[in-house]
C-alpha cells in the first residue's frame, strides 16, 4: 500500500451509515459506488459490527480496493476504491 492510497483524509464521497443494521450500510454503499467512477474512494461510516465482515467480503468479490478500515468507540470507517 502506497503512502497515497493509506491517507484516510482523502476521498471522493463519503457516506454515514450510522445506525443502520446488516444489510443496510452495505447496500447503501453499493448504491454509491455505483454512482461513482472507477478509481473514486468512498469512505462509509458505520456503526454495525457486523459490517466489518460485509465490506471484506464485498470488496474481495466485486473488485474494489479496501484501502483502510479503522474502529473507535464502536464506529467502523472504510475506505474502498472503486475497481
Amino acid at each position: 500500500m502506497t503512502d497515497s492510497a493509506s491517507r484516510t483524509d482523502v476521498f471522493d464521497a463519503e457516506l454515514d451509515a450510522s445506525g443502520l443494521n446488516c444489510p443496510l450500510p452495505l447496500l447503501k454503499a453499493k448504491l454509491e459506488l455505483n454512482r461513482l467512477p472507477s478509481g473514486a474512494v468512498l469512505k462509509v461510516i458505520a456503526t454495525d459490527a457486523g459490517s466489518q465482515r460485509d465490506f471484506r467480503a464485498f470488496a474481495q468479490l466485486a473488485g474494489h480496493q479496501l484501502l483502510h478500515e479503522e474502529v473507535e468507540d464502536g464506529v467502523f470507517r472504510y475506505w474502498l476504491r472503486k475497481a
